[in-house]
């Protein structure tokens, strides 16, 4: 009953477009079950899916999800290979789901990194699901964001170089333009569970002004509810980018 409730609590004009998430606590919570880390990590991919479930219900349009950092490789060598592993079982298996529910797939990230199968199946993904027109699904995958900031800086210094690019010109919009989201609109939420009060080299530049929600629930046990609460949480809060509340409420009162 309590997420029905809740639910019933969401303006529906007011949900954010796009909702970043970084999804931690699957290894804690396995260990506080007494398993191994990758327990959590499969328990994990139920919270994946009841979340974009919730996501393209309530009619968000991009939902981010921080599944693998660059990072992430250091990790055991048996533990990445389990996530591979349970990477391109869980794509494979819920592209039917995506279609099913007009979800576009997209990710981001050195997929240079990735294994042949990985790669293999994140393309046959893209694939099958290109024609969709609901929610747009990102995953961030072997993704950190000063790799994607000096990624793009890389490739405007190529640019300039060639004499496709005059520095003069170069603004906001133009190194927006060169990274990885290009495509997408800036995240107005970020959530992030399990209790950690950082943002971890997740979509820095993006990020400047997302709203940021911190809750102590592992992400194993962040389900359509937890999602409302964020979002209720979200819209209670003034959003200025700068400006004053007075401000604000005069352009709501001229408009």
């Amino acid at each position: 009953m309590q997420s029905m409730s809740l639910r019933a609590l969401i303006d529906n004009e007011r949900v954010p477009k796009h909702i970043a998430i970084i999804m931690d606590g699957n290894g804690r919570w396995a260990q506080e079950q007494g398993q191994d880390r990758l327990f959590g990590h499969f328990h994990g991919v139920a919270s994946v899916r009841d979340i974009v479930e919730g996501s393209a219900e309530l009619g968000v349009k991009y939902l981010t999800l921080y599944a693998f950092s660059t990072e992430n490789w250091d990790r055991p060598a048996q533990e990445v290979t389990g996530l591979m592993e349970l990477l391109v079982e869980t794509i494979r298996k819920e592209v039917p789901v995506l279609n099913k529910n007009n979800i576009r797939l997209h990710v981001i990230g050195e997929l240079s990194m990735l294994p042949d199968h990985a790669k293999n199946a994140l393309q046959e993904a893209f694939d099958m699901t290109a024609q969709n027109t609901g929610l747009n699904l990102v995953l961030a995958l072997s993704y950190s964001s000063r790799w994607e900031l000096v990624n793009a800086v890389k490739k405007i210094a190529e640019d300039v170089k060639s004499n496709q690019l005059d520095p003069n010109n170069i603004t906001q919009d133009t190194l927006q333009q060169y990274l990885s989201t290009s495509e997408f609109p800036d995240p107005e939420l970020m959530i992030r569970t399990s209790g950690e009060y950082r943002i971890s080299n997740f979509l820095l530049y993006q990020l400047a002004y997302a709203e940021l929600y911190f809750t102590q629930t592992r992400w194993p046990d962040f389900k359509k509810e937890n999602l409302y609460e964020a979002i209720l949480d979200f819209q209670k809060r003034e959003r200025r980018f700068g400006k004053t509340s007075g401000q604000i409420l005069d352009g709501l009162t001229n408009n």
